[in-house]
């Protein structure tokens, strides 16, 4: 690196200054440098008194401090349930953020002195220097129990480059942030992502960014934390178009979060209180929580129809109803939306020795405990040969699949009606799977495919080309609100498909529609 690219500099937020370091972005075009402020607290650590509740705003402090390393996540040790590399950090601050900026209009360097955007800086078509850049804001996955924002995956450089200043944030996890406790508020995951963005409203100027142009995006869990704050009325006013990869709603019901809440409390000898929990080391609850929600083969058809006992729960203040009852009602439907989900985001889960396993378990069978109603059995099957002639093991699969993701974000665009929508496929099959599985898409929206641990989810040489196609249609999205490829209408319209080539097709999700309308 050059003397430039190590230059730290200093941004005043609305709690005090930060240090951060410049970097240099890759691809030889746009913004040839990015500056990184990592581990920025954005509330008081939720520890002690604070643990169970809302989130408090971070105090000012004095003097500058360091954001050169990433903050304390709230994941502990390797959970062990996602292909993307999402270190853990110890620490008590886990509410913080993470912002990357290719120019910084408002700050200042080391010895004072202005640093606004060099002649170097690269700003988009309609862009200046007395304009902010649109902002995309990252929301990690992982069940809502797992995963964090200090991936090398979720660095912000290479949307730096092509001029989106880039926030991820840090948030409360399992029971911490979702479980139901008798006097404590609810979604308090929740409850940090609201706060988060308030402190983007806040500060993100300061960072050279636009805050009445900022797109939440998330990646599975993170997927479903975005379309949560698209239809919750209290978010509406923190941001403008929302990117949902691979979203998995949880909506968990009111009856269902206290029914977990008191038979984890019981389990533990505790009374389903603050003070009862509190009386409990994380790792305790971390103990409880794990064994309350293992999940096994036999467990995916009950995970699908009812879906995970933590995460954002309907409890008549932030949510008051379904996220798709709101949608329904029309709340965000002034906001642009694109969704989609990979082909096969659960196929891993039948490989190996349980595709083995497969060989002896009749079609019918596993299909009936996979959900898929008898029905629409032979609707399914037909819209699937090609799948099926694959075996059992993708055919289940792609079931599993359509039922968790792909079926379940068509009704989201029904949901929606005429509101913006575009819809997406990701069908890339890797070249270590065979298929295009869970999270494989998330190299090729940052634009990484030269990050580390890729080589396990993507295989050799993943395609540049679909990368730049990808990456290049967020980054559109983000700035203009429109992706470039046409809005669907709700029914058979159109969505792009990206594979090698990329294509934008008629109805591409033809063969999830015997699903939709089912009944069991």
């Amino acid at each position: 690196m050059t003397d430039t690219d190590t230059e730290f500099v200093e941004v005043a937020t609305a709690a005090g200054r930060v240090r951060g370091r410049w970097r240099p972005t890759t691809g030889g075009r746009g913004n040839p440098r990015s500056a990184a402020f990592l581990g920025i607290p954005f509330a008081e650590p939720p520890v002690g008194a604070l643990r169970f509740q809302a989130p408090v705003p971070k105090a000012p402090w004095a003097g500058v401090r360091d954001a050169l390393e990433f903050g304390p996540t709230a994941q502990r040790g390797d959970p062990g349930v996602t292909l993307i590399p999402e270190p853990s950090v110890d620490g008590e601050s886990t509410l913080n953020v993470n912002v990357f900026t290719p120019a910084l209009r408002r700050a200042q360097g080391p010895s004072g002195e202005a640093q606004g955007p060099s002649d170097e800086a690269q700003w988009p078509s309609g862009e200046g220097p007395d304009a902010g850049l649109p902002v995309l804001v990252w929301i990690h996955g992982g069940g809502y129990f797992a995963g964090s924002p200090a991936s090398p995956w979720y660095d912000g450089r290479n949307f730096n480059r092509d001029g989106v200043v880039t926030v991820s944030i840090s948030y409360r996890l399992g029971f911490d942030g979702f479980g139901w406790i008798e006097d404590a508020p609810s979604n308090r995951g929740v409850r940090d992502w609201l706060l988060a963005l308030e402190w983007v409203q806040q500060n993100i100027a300061a960072f050279g960014g636009d805050p009445s142009r900022v797109t939440i995006a998330g990646q599975s869990a993170g997927g479903g934390a975005v379309l949560t704050l698209l239809g919750m009325e209290k978010a509406q006013h923190l941001f403008h178009g929302v990117y949902a990869v691979s979203g998995a709603l949880a909506d968990v019901s009111a009856e269902r979060a206290e029914a977990f809440g008191r038979g984890l409390a019981a389990t533990a000898g505790v009374e389903p209180t603050v003070a009862g929990f509190s009386s409990l080391a994380q790792e305790r609850v971390l103990a409880l929580q794990k064994k309350a929600t293992q999940l096994g083969p036999s467990s995916l058809g009950a995970i699908v129809d009812e879906g995970l006992p933590l995460g954002p729960s309907i409890d008549g203040d932030l949510l008051p109803r379904s996220t798709r009852e709101s949608l329904r009602a029309g709340v965000g439907a002034d906001k642009p939306l694109v969704l989609g989900a990979t082909d096969d985001e659960f196929t891993m889960a039948f490989t190996g020795a349980a595709e083995r396993a497969l060989r002896w378990v009749p079609q019918s069978f596993l299909l009936a405990r996979l959900g898929l109603p008898k029905s629409a059995r032979q609707a399914y099957l037909d819209a699937n040969v090609d799948v099926a002639r694959r075996g059992k093991a993708r055919l289940a699969g792609r079931l599993l699949t359509d039922r968790m993701f792909r079926a379940a974000l068509l009704r989201v665009v029904e949901d929606r009606g005429s509101a913006p929508t575009w819809l997406y496929r990701f069908s890339w099959p890797s070249g270590q799977f065979g298929f295009a599985e869970h999270c494989l898409d998330v190299p090729f929206f940052f634009d990484c495919l030269d990050g580390p641990a890729l080589e396990p989810l993507a295989g050799p040489k993943p395609p540049q080309e679909l990368a730049d196609e990808l990456h290049g249609a967020a980054v559109a999205f983000i700035t203009s609100g429109d992706p470039g490829w046409p809005r669907h209408d709700g029914t058979g319209g159109i969505a792009r498909v990206y594979d090698t080539p990329t294509r934008d097709i008629a109805d591409a999700y033809a063969s999830v529609r015997p699903l939709l309308g089912a009944a069991s």
